[in-house]
């Protein structure tokens, strides 16, 4: 597959995955899920952002940006095993590296190491 190609996928799968995630409401709170998308940088955020109560929420559930033709999964605050969604949608493991981990556990995770 073609770089370009490549990525214009890529950008589609991770759009579908963290949109999908980022349309649940939160089951306490007036919280509002935000599904940013900077396609120009590759860049790809779920922000959760309002109120529980007396407590201010903001915080970043989600991040994967595209670097070097591999989507790189920078947080995930989530329950959903992102890398493994990325998979089952056609990404293979060489192309997924997990950034939040350090490069010793990468190794050996089964995902690229950069």
């Amino acid at each position: 597959m073609e770089n370009l190609e490549k990525i214009a996928k890529y950008r589609t799968i991770i759009k579908e995955i963290l949109g999908h995630y980022a349309s649940y409401k939160p089951s306490h709170g007036e919280i509002e899920m935000q599904f940013l998308s900077d396609t120009e940088h590759d860049h790809y955020q779920v922000l959760g952002v309002g109120w529980d109560q007396k407590t201010r929420v903001y915080g970043c559930s989600m991040h994967l940006d595209i670097k070097n033709g591999k989507i790189w999964i920078q947080i995930n605050n989530t329950e959903l095993d992102i890398g493994q969604a990325l998979v089952e949608k056609g990404v293979p493991k060489e192309d997924i590296v997990i950034g939040f981990q350090p490069v010793y556990i990468r190794q050996v995770s089964g995902y690229a190491i950069a």
